[in-house]
């Protein structure tokens, strides 16, 4: 008796562990993978002949305007995750409306953590930021 109720805590334990490991672990990804983005739109300034992102009025229409190829380099990083991240939304914006250099650029990763074992829990919402400044 005393064996079952110390193997079946112990196990208990250990699936929460490895619950919490992999909640730690996914928001490591999604962070990652939104620096990623961050580091892919600031050398795809309007000086790039594959920009993303709003050019500025003085430079000639990027490509890619709406800034997808960034997104498209987050969920190519974030897949190198064990989690099927198709419901992960990837948003990506410039607050200083172009991505002139020197202006800035945001990259916001949200995701529904799925756990791997149904436990008795709510899974958390995980969401990343990256920000940084675009320099081509």
């Amino acid at each position: 008796m005393e064996f079952l109720l110390s193997i079946m805590t112990v196990m208990f334990v250990l699936f929460w562990m490895w619950e919490g490991t992999m909640v730690v672990y996914t928001y490591s990804v999604l962070s990652d993978s939104a620096k990623e983005g961050v580091r892919y739109a600031m050398v795809h300034g309007p000086g790039n002949s594959n920009c993303s992102g709003p050019a500025p009025s003085t430079s000639s229409a990027c490509p890619d305007p709406s800034a997808d190829n960034v997104a498209a380099v987050v969920k190519d990083y974030a897949g190198y995750s064990f989690h099927n991240l198709s419901a992960m939304q990837v948003a990506v914006s410039y607050p200083d409306s172009t991505n002139a250099a020197s202006n800035r650029v945001r990259v916001v990763v949200n995701y529904d953590f799925v756990p791997y074992i149904k436990l008795p829990w709510n899974p958390p919402h995980l969401k990343a930021v990256a920000d940084g400044r675009v320099v081509n």
